[in-house]
């Protein structure tokens, strides 16, 4: 379920609405300019980690002890309950 164009009209006469024609475009304007602060700032963020070498250690389980059951161990399936 996306929003379709008559969302997307609806939401533009509201807004014409609320902040006015000559407004409009300032608005535009300006969350276009937060925006590519945004992106640029994230780009940032990505390059300095992919830069100086800092990867993700994958965290991993501590050692336990691991028991293998065998078929005959298994315990029978009650068909009247559903499995959890």
């Amino acid at each position: 379920m996306g929003i379709g164009l008559s969302e997307y009209l609806i939401i533009a006469l509201v807004m014409l609405i609320l902040f006015g024609p000559n407004k409009l475009p300032e608005l535009g304007r300006a969350f276009g300019k937060m925006l590519h602060e945004f992106k640029k700032g994230t780009r940032g963020i990505m390059d300095d980690d992919t830069s100086t070498g800092v990867k993700e250690q994958p965290v991993s389980e501590p050692a336990t002890q691991s028991t293998v059951v065998t078929p005959q161990e298994k315990k029978p399936v009650d068909s009247r309950r559903l499995p959890d």
